[in-house]
């Protein structure tokens, strides 16, 4: 579904879910460049912090962008801002549930913001914060 900045309202959720794979964490260290040993499988400095290896942020922060894109509002929008705390690791296997609620429109801009927060499959809140969006408009797109 795809909302324009006028059906949105404050409250209104989205929820997404995903579990992260080791060809997934594979893909990702190979776009990004970031061979960080916490990623494993073969390094072993992720053991003194960690029961396995983690899943890189960017990854669970994309799962965050994937319901702003494909659900709320889940039409053309830009992100201005976001502030994420990551309260608990993301390991290989994690299902992972991203939700989203609007907590404040600013119709004279055209600005969302969203309370994030991703659990995974024991409940535990692993990610908190929130975003700011800036929902794009047809008739503006248009005009320009």
């Amino acid at each position: 579904m795809s909302y324009t900045i006028t059906e949105l309202f404050t409250g209104q959720i989205a929820r997404l879910q995903r579990t992260f794979t080791e060809q997934d964490v594979r893909f990702c260290k190979e776009l990004t460049r970031d061979f960080s040993p916490v990623y494993g499988p073969n390094e072993d400095i992720w053991k003194s912090y960690y029961s396995q290896p983690i899943v890189p942020g960017l990854m669970t922060e994309g799962l965050i962008t994937q319901v702003i894109s494909e659900k709320l509002p889940g039409s053309a929008c830009i992100l201005l801002q976001k502030e994420l705390i990551f309260y608990h690791p993301v390991y290989v296997g994690d299902v992972i549930t991203v939700e989203l609620e609007i907590i404040d429109l600013n119709l004279e801009r055209d600005w969302v913001t969203q309370k994030v927060t991703c659990y995974n499959q024991a409940g535990n809140e692993v990610i908190k914060g929130q975003v700011v969006i800036f929902v794009l408009s047809n008739e503006k797109l248009i005009g320009d």
